[in-house]
């Protein structure tokens, strides 16, 4: 068996500024506010930063009230697409936030493993069933838990996303500046993202490319699903290394080349091999069958993320262990 382990302001000073600290109790949102932008904001759009601001406050009034003039800059009126400076003022109006209840999750100690860390990123070993942030019906997730955690952390945010039912390997930004360099990283597809899978069927290649268009659409019931189409889809390329195979299943790594929605999910189904406990793309009758012996879950894990180090240039592994579930699951299948 293989190793799974593993600035300065542009014009005017305001009066009287409160400097922002993410994380912290918001401020009285029913008056105007003005906030002084630091370092760690600096280069950010307008709306993204008063999106973040505002929680609660849906985009569209975020959007409108920066179209109408009542967000400045330094006094003077902004489009959404303009970028802060570090020092300068942003006046925010009033406005009403519709404060949603603390889920209990958020209120005890941070559940997810923290792998590794330095001074501008976290990466976590992330727990299946939890999604990575909060929105569509689910009122928290692992970036609201983290700074919930983390109260004077000034900057948290999230570098890419798993899958809600995904474990394994996620990135947290400390600083803007690694935020940044991150995404850089993903969208020039140069960083290394590997998964460890569990498939039904017996994977014939040891290593195989797939390179199959992917689509979103929305089914009749409201729910977005992901499809193979060659006209409409995006260019998506997984490559598939087999490790072992049990009994009619087979365990594989997948290399993420491209970062497509349900990517490893949907080339596997389509190619005839759908994902052990995937209840979106899976076989129904199987899964019912792996349920019925305890296997709860999506056999789908973030083993790790090979990439260059955004501000110290240095090549970086950040691993994440198979989770136990999954571990005993596949050993107890292949005895």
């Amino acid at each position: 068996m293989k190793d799974l382990a593993h600035v300065p302001p542009r014009n005017s000073q305001p009066a009287a500024a409160t400097t922002l600290t993410l994380g912290a109790a918001p401020p009285d949102a029913a008056q105007v506010r003005h906030l002084t932008v630091s370092s760690e904001y600096a280069g950010q759009r307008i709306d993204n930063f008063l999106i973040r601001i505002l929680k609660g406050v849906p985009k569209t009034h975020v959007y409108r009230i920066v179209r109408s003039g009542e967000v400045r800059v330094n006094g003077g009126r902004v489009k959404a697409e303009t970028k802060l400076v570090a020092g300068d003022d942003v006046r925010i109006p009033p406005v009403r936030v519709a404060v949603a209840p603390v889920h209990k999750q958020l209120t005890g100690e941070f559940p997810h493993e923290i792998v590794w860390e330095d001074d501008h990123l976290i990466g976590l070993n992330k727990l299946a069933g939890v999604a990575v942030h909060g929105g569509s019906g689910i009122s928290f997730g692992v970036i609201e838990q983290l700074r919930m955690a983390r109260p004077d952390a000034p900057f948290l945010e999230l570098v890419h996303r798993l899958d809600r039912d995904t474990s394994g390997v996620l990135l947290i930004a400390k600083t803007r500046v690694a935020l940044v360099g991150m995404h850089e990283t993903l969208r020039d597809k140069s960083g290394d993202k590997r998964y460890l899978v569990a498939v039904k069927g017996e994977w014939v290649n040891d290593r195989q490319h797939v390179k199959l268009p992917l689509a979103k659409y929305t089914r009749p019931d409201g729910e977005r699903r992901v499809e193979v189409n060659a006209d409409e889809g995006q260019f998506a390329h997984t490559i598939f290394n087999l490790l072992e195979r049990g009994a009619d299943m087979s365990l594989l790594e997948a290399e993420l080349k491209t970062g497509r929605t349900h990517q490893i999910r949907v080339h596997c189904q389509h190619s005839g091999f759908p994902i052990a406990g995937d209840d979106k793309y899976g076989d129904a009758a199987w899964n019912k069958v792996l349920k019925a012996s305890g296997f709860k879950r999506m056999f789908l894990h973030a083993k790790s993320f090979t990439f260059q180090h955004p501000v110290t240039n240095v090549e970086t592994t950040v691993e994440a262990a198979l989770p136990s579930e999954l571990a005993d699951f596949w050993y107890g299948a292949t005895q």
